[in-house]
């Protein structure tokens, strides 16, 4: 149970850490970036996977290590990926537009662009939730979307997550990067009843 109007807390935590994930984007690709909430959901977890599909995405996810612990997971085409190494790696070359896979400055360049994605999210939520949350080194993967959420929530307890869908886009270079978090709910609620509205 959550007192009602506390619910633009969620609107806040969206907002927040979108906004970071863009501004750190914008200045490490030069791409001008803006991040779009399109909808918040509490939504069964079955769901969730239909919602991902099956489509080979890559998917970069962290585990929070403090409340309100859990996951968070950005997930992006090939392309998307392609395109925002050659954006981030500029003029010094190592990237390969048409090539199949990916060379070696373009796999480290989606690193860096995954550690900064991430904790550009949690540094947004932790601000609006007046706290610190430490997180693991980011996971990468490269499959389904829909395996990629199996591997991180298979043996939850939880039936229901909380589903940011927002769309990380590069205007100028068609590029979108999906986020999808799931918290401990009560754990978060726990921290939302502890700030004023």
């Amino acid at each position: 149970m959550i007192d009602i109007r506390k619910l633009s807390i969620f609107n806040k935590m969206a907002k927040e850490g979108g906004n970071t994930v863009a501004n750190h984007m914008s200045q490490m690709t030069g791409m001008n970036t803006e991040m779009e909430i399109t909808k918040i959901n509490f939504i069964d977890i079955p769901d969730i996977k239909t919602h991902v599909g099956d489509d080979e995405q890559i998917g970069i996810y962290i585990e929070m290590q403090e409340p309100p612990h859990g996951h968070v997971l950005f997930l992006f085409n090939a392309d998307s990926a392609k395109r925002l190494a050659a954006g981030m790696l500029g003029d010094m070359g190592g990237t390969d537009p048409d090539a199949e896979g990916f060379t070696e400055m373009e796999k480290s360049a989606i690193q860096e662009i995954g550690n900064i994605m991430t904790s550009g999210f949690i540094d947004g939520w932790a601000n609006v939730l007046e706290t610190t949350i430490d997180m693991s080194t980011p996971n990468f993967t490269f499959g389904p979307g829909s395996g990629t959420v199996d591997e991180i929530i298979g043996d939850r307890d939880s039936d229901m997550a909380l589903m940011f869908d927002s769309r990380v886009h590069a205007q100028d270079a068609n590029i979108n990067v999906k986020v999808y978090t799931f918290p401990q709910l009560e754990e978060l609620v726990g921290l939302m009843q502890r700030l004023e509205v």
